[in-house]
C-alpha cells in the first residue's frame, strides 16, 4: 500500500478488547511517579493541554529509550504505549523484572516489523483509545541517534482520523543525556517535557485516504517541531537501502511510511 492509495487499513469485522491498566501500573502512578519526580526535577509545560477524559494521542519525538518513562512521568493522567514483546516474554528472574517493570509504566506488548504486524500495533493502539485512554506514540518510528528530528510515519494519523482522538504535540529535551546509547543505568540530567496545544486533524479527510493522513501527519509533526526545537533531518529515520538494484526499487516503489 502507498501513500495515496484509498483502502482503508483496518480489517474487516476486527475487534479488539480494549487494554487495561493493572495493578503494577497503579502502583507506579502513585509511588514510583512522584519519588522519580523528586529526584529528576523535570521541567513540565503545557499539561493544561491535555484533556482529562477520553481518547487522545501523545505524539512525541524520541531521543532515548528513557522517552518511555519520562512521557508517563510527566503526563497528568494515565498514559499507555506499545513496546515489543520480547520485554514481556523473557523466562526466570530478569523475564520478571522487565515484563513488571513495562507493565508498571503503561506498555502493551506488539509484535515489532512491517505488514501485518505494524497493522496490529495500530489495532492495539486504536483499542486503547476506543477505550477511552490517552495513548503515546512516536511518529518517526525510532529514536533519533543524531539529535535531529525526522520525518514522521502516517500511522498516528490513522489513528486520530480513525478513532477521532486529539493529537497533543509533545516534545523532549534532555532526555538522551539521561540515558545515551549504550548506557545500561539512567543519570540524573535535566529534562524538559512540553505539552502542546491539542490538534483536530479531521479537517484533512478520511483515515482511508493516503493523503489525508500524510498532510495530517506533516501537521503533527511541524507541531512537534516547534516544542522540541530541534534540527529537521526532512528524511525517514531508517536504514537506507544497500545496493544498486535496492536503491533503485526503493524508487520506483517506496516503502509503505507507516
Amino acid at each position: 500500500m502507498t501513500e495515496h492509495d484509498e483502502h482503508d487499513p483496518q480489517r474487516a469485522g476486527e475487534t479488539a478488547d480494549p487494554v487495561r491498566q493493572g495493578p503494577a501500573y497503579r502502583i507506579f502512578r502513585g509511588i514510583l511517579r512522584p519519588s522519580t519526580r523528586l529526584i529528576y526535577r523535570p521541567t513540565i509545560t503545557g499539561t493544561e493541554h491535555v484533556p482529562a477524559t477520553g481518547p487522545v494521542i501523545l505524539a512525541s519525538n524520541h531521543l532515548s529509550f528513557i522517552d518511555s518513562v519520562v512521557i508517563p512521568i510527566a503526563s497528568p493522567r494515565p498514559v499507555q504505549f506499545l513496546a515489543k514483546n520480547d520485554y514481556f516474554t523473557g523466562t526466570g528472574f530478569r523475564g520478571w523484572v522487565s515484563r513488571t517493570f513495562f507493565t508498571a509504566i503503561g506498555a502493551v506488548g506488539v509484535e515489532r516489523g512491517a505488514g501485518a504486524d505494524a497493522q496490529a500495533a495500530l489495532d492495539a493502539g486504536r483499542s486503547i483509545l476506543e477505550a477511552g485512554n490517552a495513548f503515546a506514540i512516536y511518529p518517526e518510528g525510532t529514536r533519533s541517534l543524531d539529535g535531529r528530528l525526522y520525518r514522521g510515519r502516517t500511522g498516528v494519523a490513522w489513528l486520530a482520523l480513525q478513532t477521532g482522538a486529539l493529537v497533543v504535540p509533545v516534545g523532549l529535551i534532555g532526555t538522551q543525556e539521561i540515558q545515551p546509547v549504550g548506557a545500561k543505568m539512567p543519570r540524573v540530567r535535566p529534562v524538559t517535557v512540553r505539552f502542546g496545544e491539542p490538534i483536530d486533524v479531521s479537517h484533512h479527510g478520511a483515515a482511508t485516504s493516503g493523503r489525508a493522513r500524510r498532510a495530517a501527519t506533516d501537521e503533527i509533526m511541524a507541531a512537534i517541531h516547534a516544542l522540541s526545537e530541534q534540527e529537521l533531518a526532512g528524511v525517514y529515520n531508517e536504514k537506507p537501502p544497500e545496493g544498486t538494484l535496492a536503491k533503485i526499487a526503493d524508487r520506483i516503489a517506496p516503502r509503505e511510511r507507516r
